[in-house]
């Protein structure tokens, strides 16, 4: 059996009026995911525990079939995995955001410096990191805005504010609060004063871009403890993602980071590359787990359009190209969902539970099949698996017990 799962992360909304009161997901012209939908099992996934953090961390570590209860120590040390930094117990992994900040009283102006290059992005963290790095906090360059420092036997107990939830707002009520948040606060300010006249940004600017004027600190924890799904269900398996944070989390779950040449995190990314990159993986593994970032993105921005077309390319070049590729793996299983809702209306992630699509060539008869995938489609039909991290032990395993068991 091959296991296929593809994540449009934050593809789920809310209705807009725009859209004439359908959601992104209603309104996109979405053929393959509504042929998932409409032949095989349609429903909801809760991947947001109570008492969590609507993040794609969170929310990721549920699809993969882990309480996030359990294992959730923060974004960090997730991030670090991939980019290979080994933390001791006592250090604490912190996501270092490239931010845009107002001249004025600060204000959160763009949580992804204008999405900054990565090439752009080293030459300012191999700065920061020159002028304020030391044997307590290391930097370290990732993909486009988001990096990382390693604060080394870092305080715990920190409470930070993830800058996607705070664009166009002050950013006073929201620096890092806490026993040695004043730490924090100074090499902010220290950022702020060396990238005020740093060359690249003058260089953005000439081009019409915004500059990156700060870091922001946040998303920290100390490494986990996560038992492989590997292991756990004695598989080979494989992560396509453009972030740090999913492939990350793939390699605490004992997943082969897969790399596509294009893959950008944004809605340029190359979404067909990714697809055959896992048709191709497959000959070899079991399950792949193929994450788009770029709904997510859309979300954030407010962006409708930008959103629903993010939604339809994943539709025909991701989901497509995968739906005419596994014609020739049978047997497969296949899964298609969003890892959390990214409403245009809050431009943040939401708890509210996601869409959720499996089609199998086993043929599992379902009679609350949808019409096609979208929030209301998945709500009509009363299936919802809760909490999301039951979803693994059933896609890997008694599927079609678990549809026949919960059909309404």
């Amino acid at each position: 059996m091959k296991y296929l799962i593809l994540l449009g992360d934050g593809m789920a909304d809310y209705p807009i009026d725009a859209l004439g009161g359908k959601t992104p997901l209603e309104y996109a012209h979405t053929p393959n995911m509504d042929r998932m939908a409409a032949e095989g099992f349609l429903g909801l996934i809760d991947t947001i525990p109570q008492g969590l953090p609507p993040g794609s961390d969170v929310a990721n570590l549920a699809v993969l079939g882990y309480d996030p209860h359990k294992c959730y120590t923060g974004r960090g040390p997730l991030e670090a995995a991939n980019m290979g930094i080994a933390l001791s117990p006592e250090d604490i992994a912190f996501r270092c955001n490239l931010v845009t900040l107002s001249d004025a009283e600060p204000v959160m102006g763009d949580f992804t410096a204008g999405h900054i290059s990565s090439a752009e992005a080293r030459c300012l963290i191999a700065d920061i990191e020159k002028e304020l790095g030391s044997e307590s906090f290391l930097f370290y360059p990732g993909v486009g805005y988001r990096h990382l420092m390693v604060w080394k036997g870092g305080l715990p107990d920190l409470v930070t504010t993830p800058p996607h939830d705070i664009t166009g707002k002050g950013i006073g009520n929201y620096l890092p609060q806490g026993p040695g948040s004043e730490k924090l606060h100074s090499l902010m300010r220290r950022s702020w004063e060396l990238l005020a006249e740093h060359p690249v940004n003058k260089e953005r600017v000439v081009r019409g871009l915004k500059p990156a004027t700060s870091i922001w600190l946040w998303g920290q924890g100390r490494a986990p403890r996560m038992r492989k799904i590997t292991e756990r269900f004695q598989i080979r398996g494989g992560v396509i993602s453009a972030v740090d944070l999913l492939n990350g989390i793939g390699v605490y779950a004992g997943l082969e980071v897969l790399t596509v040449a294009g893959a950008t995190g944004y809605t340029d990314t190359n979404y067909r590359g990714k697809a055959e990159k896992a048709l191709a993986a497959l000959q070899e593994l079991d399950l792949v787990f193929v994450h788009v970032e770029a709904p997510d993105e859309m979300g954030h921005e407010g962006n409708v359009e930008g959103k629903v077309r993010s939604i339809e390319d994943f539709d025909d070049k991701v989901v497509g190209t995968v739906l005419r590729g596994m014609e020739c793996m049978k047997p497969f299983r296949i899964a298609v969902l969003s890892d959390h809702p990214t409403p245009i209306s809050t431009k943040t992630h939401v708890s509210d539970p996601s869409p959720l699509a499996v089609l199998s060539s086993l043929g599992v008869e379902n009679p609350c099949k949808g019409i096609s995938f979208g929030e209301r489609e998945a709500k009509r039909t009363g299936n919802i698996i809760s909490p999301g991290h039951l979803l693994m032990e059933t896609f890997i395993g008694n599927w079609g017990g678990f549809v026949r068991k919960n059909a309404r």
